[in-house]
């Protein structure tokens, strides 16, 4: 079981993280930028949930966007599954490969959890929103697919 429980005013654990593209992505560069972070863990690209969640940030992209915030979403899957997550529903952000589960891990979001009586090991939908000096402003372990988008975009004042 993870070890973090992050909170809103604590600085965001830096990263460096390959994108399903093969390149990669490091938080204090895009933060350097003057950009803003959004940084969102679910479980398994295609899956019902999982999609409703990617659609619903595709879908408000250009708002968080014009408010100075990158979308980037995090799983476990590989880089051909990313890929074709993307394609498939025209996601207009990144989605970074964490397959070992390191970066699930520095922002507590790898649980125990527990399905028809067998526990393991998996992703805790969570979401952090990252501001320009490093400092999460928005923190939600076990968030709901539907609403909490834009219960993010309402606190953080997302026109």
């Amino acid at each position: 079981m993870s070890e973090v429980e992050l909170a809103i005013g604590d600085k965001a654990p830096e990263f460096e993280a390959t994108i399903s593209d093969g390149s990669v992505v490091v938080l204090s560069e895009i933060l350097n930028k003057g950009q803003k972070v959004i940084l969102y863990f679910y479980p398994r690209d295609n899956t019902p949930g999982c999609t409703t969640q990617a659609c619903d940030f595709r879908d408000n992209f250009a708002r968080f966007r014009g408010s100075g915030w990158t979308v980037l979403g995090v799983s476990t899957d590989g880089a051909n599954s990313h890929k074709k997550f993307i394609d498939k529903h025209e996601l207009p952000f990144d989605l970074i490969v964490d397959e070992e589960a390191d970066l699930h891990q520095a922002y507590g979001t790898w649980r125990e959890k527990s399905m028809y009586g067998k526990t393991y090991m998996g992703t805790l939908r969570s979401t952090f929103a990252i501001d320009s000096e490093g400092s999460l402003v928005w923190v939600g372990y076990g968030v709901r697919t539907k609403g909490h988008v834009d219960a993010l975009m309402e606190t953080l004042e997302v026109e």
